[in-house]
Protein backbone atom coordinates (compact mmCIF):
# COMPACT_ATOMS: atom_id res chain seq x y z
CA UNK A 1 0.00 0.00 0.00
CA UNK A 2 1.49 3.21 -0.84
CA UNK A 3 1.22 6.48 0.58
CA UNK A 4 -0.08 8.80 -2.38
CA UNK A 5 -0.11 12.20 -1.01
CA UNK A 6 -0.14 13.66 -5.01
CA UNK A 7 -3.15 12.51 -5.48
CA UNK A 8 -5.87 14.93 -6.90
CA UNK A 9 -8.39 13.26 -4.26
CA UNK A 10 -5.87 13.91 -1.54
CA UNK A 11 -5.38 17.23 -2.39
CA UNK A 12 -8.50 18.06 -1.65
CA UNK A 13 -9.54 16.03 1.11
CA UNK A 14 -6.36 17.31 2.98
CA UNK A 15 -7.82 20.98 2.63
CA UNK A 16 -11.68 19.81 4.20
CA UNK A 17 -9.85 17.40 6.81
CA UNK A 18 -6.49 19.40 7.89
CA UNK A 19 -6.35 23.22 7.23
CA UNK A 20 -8.25 23.95 10.13
CA UNK A 21 -5.08 22.00 12.56
CA UNK A 22 -2.48 23.24 9.89
CA UNK A 23 -2.90 26.82 10.04
CA UNK A 24 -3.01 27.28 13.66
CA UNK A 25 0.98 26.23 13.55
CA UNK A 26 1.80 28.48 10.53
CA UNK A 27 2.18 31.65 12.75
CA UNK A 28 4.76 29.21 14.61
CA UNK A 29 6.70 28.53 11.44
CA UNK A 30 6.33 31.98 10.11
CA UNK A 31 7.96 33.21 13.40
CA UNK A 32 10.89 30.52 13.24
CA UNK A 33 11.63 31.54 9.67
CA UNK A 34 11.33 35.37 10.97
CA UNK A 35 9.53 36.45 7.90
CA UNK A 36 9.26 39.95 7.44
CA UNK A 37 7.97 42.74 5.42
CA UNK A 38 9.17 43.29 1.62
CA UNK A 39 11.22 39.81 2.13
CA UNK A 40 11.25 37.22 -0.67
CA UNK A 41 9.83 34.19 0.58
CA UNK A 42 9.93 30.83 -0.88
CA UNK A 43 7.15 27.70 0.41
CA UNK A 44 8.64 24.32 -0.42
CA UNK A 45 5.74 21.50 -0.36
CA UNK A 46 3.39 24.17 -0.36
CA UNK A 47 0.52 21.57 -0.07
CA UNK A 48 -2.88 23.89 -0.36
CA UNK A 49 -0.96 27.26 -0.17
CA UNK A 50 -1.95 27.22 3.88
CA UNK A 51 1.73 28.80 4.74
CA UNK A 52 1.99 30.89 1.32
CA UNK A 53 -1.00 32.88 2.53
CA UNK A 54 0.45 33.70 5.89
CA UNK A 55 3.47 34.40 4.01
CA UNK A 56 1.83 36.78 1.57
CA UNK A 57 -0.21 38.61 4.36
CA UNK A 58 3.27 38.91 6.12
CA UNK A 59 5.70 40.17 3.58
CA UNK A 60 3.18 42.98 2.27
CA UNK A 61 3.09 44.31 -1.05
CA UNK A 62 6.61 45.18 -1.36
CA UNK A 63 7.47 41.27 -0.68
CA UNK A 64 6.93 38.37 -2.90
CA UNK A 65 6.11 34.94 -2.12
CA UNK A 66 6.63 31.56 -4.07
CA UNK A 67 4.82 28.73 -3.75
CA UNK A 68 5.98 25.25 -4.87
CA UNK A 69 5.46 21.67 -4.75
CA UNK A 70 6.08 18.44 -6.56
CA UNK A 71 2.68 17.68 -6.96
CA UNK A 72 0.73 19.56 -9.79
CA UNK A 73 -3.02 19.02 -7.90
CA UNK A 74 -1.44 20.56 -4.70
CA UNK A 75 -0.13 23.37 -6.84
CA UNK A 76 -3.83 23.60 -8.58
CA UNK A 77 -5.56 23.78 -4.60
CA UNK A 78 -2.75 26.44 -3.75
CA UNK A 79 -4.03 28.53 -6.56
CA UNK A 80 -7.42 28.32 -5.69
CA UNK A 81 -6.24 30.05 -2.22
CA UNK A 82 -3.83 32.34 -3.31
CA UNK A 83 -5.36 33.89 -6.50
CA UNK A 84 -3.94 36.10 -8.89
CA UNK A 85 -1.89 38.43 -6.57
CA UNK A 86 1.05 40.26 -8.18
CA UNK A 87 3.67 39.24 -5.59
CA UNK A 88 2.91 35.61 -5.50
CA UNK A 89 4.13 33.16 -7.89
CA UNK A 90 3.40 29.36 -8.18
CA UNK A 91 5.25 25.93 -9.57
CA UNK A 92 5.87 22.40 -9.66
CA UNK A 93 9.20 21.76 -7.84
CA UNK A 94 11.12 19.13 -6.54
CA UNK A 95 12.52 20.19 -3.36
CA UNK A 96 15.60 18.41 -3.69
CA UNK A 97 16.21 19.96 -6.84
CA UNK A 98 14.94 23.54 -6.86
CA UNK A 99 15.35 25.45 -10.64
CA UNK A 100 15.85 28.74 -8.49
CA UNK A 101 19.64 29.99 -9.05
CA UNK A 102 21.81 30.56 -6.03
CA UNK A 103 20.77 33.24 -3.21
CA UNK A 104 16.95 34.26 -4.60
CA UNK A 105 15.87 34.32 -1.60
CA UNK A 106 15.12 36.15 2.26
CA UNK A 107 13.07 32.82 3.83
CA UNK A 108 12.20 29.43 2.83
CA UNK A 109 9.95 27.82 4.43
CA UNK A 110 8.50 24.28 4.39
CA UNK A 111 5.38 23.23 6.66
CA UNK A 112 5.22 19.71 7.43
CA UNK A 113 6.71 18.60 4.15
CA UNK A 114 10.58 17.74 4.68
CA UNK A 115 9.92 14.25 6.33
CA UNK A 116 8.57 13.52 2.51
CA UNK A 117 11.45 14.17 1.04
CA UNK A 118 13.18 10.79 0.17
CA UNK A 119 16.85 12.67 1.11
CA UNK A 120 15.68 15.14 3.72
CA UNK A 121 19.46 16.79 3.63
CA UNK A 122 19.59 17.09 0.16
CA UNK A 123 16.40 19.25 0.78
CA UNK A 124 18.05 21.29 3.26
CA UNK A 125 21.05 21.55 0.93
CA UNK A 126 18.65 23.11 -1.52
CA UNK A 127 16.74 25.58 1.07
CA UNK A 128 20.25 26.62 2.00
CA UNK A 129 21.76 27.03 -1.67
CA UNK A 130 19.08 29.25 -2.71
CA UNK A 131 18.66 31.54 0.73
CA UNK A 132 20.80 34.68 0.29
CA UNK A 133 23.36 35.43 2.98
CA UNK A 134 21.62 35.70 6.75
CA UNK A 135 18.56 33.97 4.87
CA UNK A 136 16.86 31.69 7.17
CA UNK A 137 15.22 28.33 6.82
CA UNK A 138 12.51 26.74 8.63
CA UNK A 139 10.62 23.67 8.49
CA UNK A 140 8.10 21.85 10.96
CA UNK A 141 7.35 18.31 11.43
CA UNK A 142 5.40 15.48 13.11
CA UNK A 143 7.04 14.33 16.19
CA UNK A 144 4.95 11.30 17.51
CA UNK A 145 2.36 9.36 16.47
CA UNK A 146 0.35 9.79 19.61
CA UNK A 147 0.61 13.19 19.13
CA UNK A 148 -0.58 13.74 15.55
CA UNK A 149 -4.18 14.67 14.12
CA UNK A 150 -5.12 11.82 11.66
CA UNK A 151 -1.84 10.68 10.44
CA UNK A 152 -1.57 8.38 13.63
CA UNK A 153 -4.13 6.41 10.87
CA UNK A 154 -1.21 5.00 9.07
CA UNK A 155 0.69 3.98 11.59
CA UNK A 156 -2.04 2.02 12.76
CA UNK A 157 -2.80 0.51 9.36
CA UNK A 158 0.92 -0.64 9.14
CA UNK A 159 0.62 -2.89 12.05
CA UNK A 160 -1.99 -5.04 10.22
CA UNK A 161 -0.37 -4.22 6.58
CA UNK A 162 3.46 -4.77 5.98
CA UNK A 163 3.68 -2.84 2.86
CA UNK A 164 2.46 0.40 4.80
CA UNK A 165 5.19 0.51 7.64
CA UNK A 166 7.50 2.08 5.23
CA UNK A 167 5.22 4.95 4.22
CA UNK A 168 3.81 5.61 7.76
CA UNK A 169 7.51 5.27 9.48
CA UNK A 170 8.49 8.19 7.53
CA UNK A 171 6.10 10.46 8.53
CA UNK A 172 7.21 10.41 12.07
CA UNK A 173 11.40 10.45 10.85
CA UNK A 174 12.43 13.92 11.58
CA UNK A 175 10.49 13.86 14.90
CA UNK A 176 13.82 13.33 17.04
CA UNK A 177 15.11 16.74 18.17
CA UNK A 178 18.55 15.62 17.88
CA UNK A 179 18.61 14.47 14.49
CA UNK A 180 16.74 17.62 12.98
CA UNK A 181 18.86 19.51 14.44
CA UNK A 182 21.98 17.59 13.15
CA UNK A 183 20.28 17.79 10.13
CA UNK A 184 20.80 21.57 9.63
CA UNK A 185 24.14 21.79 10.89
CA UNK A 186 25.17 19.21 8.53
CA UNK A 187 23.96 20.91 5.56
CA UNK A 188 25.91 24.41 7.16
CA UNK A 189 23.02 26.17 8.76
CA UNK A 190 23.91 28.50 11.65
CA UNK A 191 22.04 29.71 14.67
CA UNK A 192 20.20 26.93 14.61
CA UNK A 193 17.06 26.55 16.96
CA UNK A 194 14.42 23.95 17.35
CA UNK A 195 11.05 24.62 19.80
CA UNK A 196 8.22 22.15 19.84
CA UNK A 197 4.23 23.75 20.10
CA UNK A 198 1.34 21.61 20.96
CA UNK A 199 -2.02 22.09 20.99
CA UNK A 200 -5.35 19.83 21.63
CA UNK A 201 -8.12 20.42 19.73
CA UNK A 202 -11.36 19.52 20.65
CA UNK A 203 -14.02 17.43 19.29
CA UNK A 204 -17.71 16.72 20.38
CA UNK A 205 -17.30 13.30 19.44
CA UNK A 206 -15.29 10.03 18.11
CA UNK A 207 -17.46 9.67 15.39
CA UNK A 208 -16.94 14.10 14.19
CA UNK A 209 -13.36 13.08 14.87
CA UNK A 210 -13.26 10.08 12.54
CA UNK A 211 -15.73 10.97 10.57
CA UNK A 212 -13.33 12.22 7.70
CA UNK A 213 -10.89 9.35 7.70
CA UNK A 214 -14.34 7.34 6.57
CA UNK A 215 -15.25 10.05 3.84
CA UNK A 216 -11.78 9.31 2.48
CA UNK A 217 -9.97 12.90 3.29
CA UNK A 218 -6.45 12.99 2.89
CA UNK A 219 -3.65 10.37 2.51
CA UNK A 220 -4.96 8.64 5.42
CA UNK A 221 -8.83 8.54 4.83
CA UNK A 222 -7.73 6.95 1.02
CA UNK A 223 -5.62 4.52 3.01
CA UNK A 224 -8.04 3.53 5.13
CA UNK A 225 -11.28 3.51 2.60
CA UNK A 226 -8.91 1.12 0.52
CA UNK A 227 -8.86 -1.66 3.05
CA UNK A 228 -11.32 -4.52 3.14
CA UNK A 229 -14.07 -3.82 5.35
CA UNK A 230 -13.33 -5.95 8.02
CA UNK A 231 -10.34 -4.60 8.68
CA UNK A 232 -11.53 -0.91 8.66
CA UNK A 233 -13.77 -1.90 11.84
CA UNK A 234 -10.29 -3.23 13.28
CA UNK A 235 -8.53 -0.12 12.63
CA UNK A 236 -11.27 2.43 13.54
CA UNK A 237 -11.88 0.66 16.92
CA UNK A 238 -7.92 0.81 17.92
CA UNK A 239 -7.83 4.52 16.23
CA UNK A 240 -10.47 4.80 18.89
CA UNK A 241 -8.47 3.74 21.60
CA UNK A 242 -6.00 5.61 21.09
CA UNK A 243 -7.05 8.77 20.91
CA UNK A 244 -8.86 7.86 24.59
CA UNK A 245 -12.51 7.42 23.76
CA UNK A 246 -14.86 6.99 26.32
CA UNK A 247 -18.24 7.86 24.38
CA UNK A 248 -18.07 11.32 25.12
CA UNK A 249 -16.59 14.54 24.16
CA UNK A 250 -12.38 13.95 23.09
CA UNK A 251 -9.22 16.21 22.60
CA UNK A 252 -6.69 15.51 19.96
CA UNK A 253 -3.34 16.84 21.15
CA UNK A 254 -1.22 17.89 18.29
CA UNK A 255 2.40 18.44 18.49
CA UNK A 256 5.20 20.11 16.16
CA UNK A 257 8.47 20.76 16.10
CA UNK A 258 9.70 23.46 14.25
CA UNK A 259 13.40 23.77 13.42
CA UNK A 260 15.55 27.24 11.59
CA UNK A 261 18.42 28.17 10.65
CA UNK A 262 20.51 30.94 9.21
CA UNK A 263 22.42 30.95 6.21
Amino acid sequence: MALDIYDSTAAEGYERAFARISSHFVPHLLAAGRVASGQAVLDVATGTGLAAAAALAAVGPSGHVTAADISPSMVEQARKRLGDAGNVSMGVEDGQALSFPDASFDTVLCSLGLMFFPDPARGLAEFHRVLRTGGRAAVSVNTVPSRAWNTRVHVIIARHVPSHVAAATRLFSLGDETRLRGLFEATGFSDVAVVTERQPFPMPSFEAYFDHIERGWGSPGQAFVSLPKDLQQVVREEVRRDVGDTGGPIAIEVEYRFASGRK
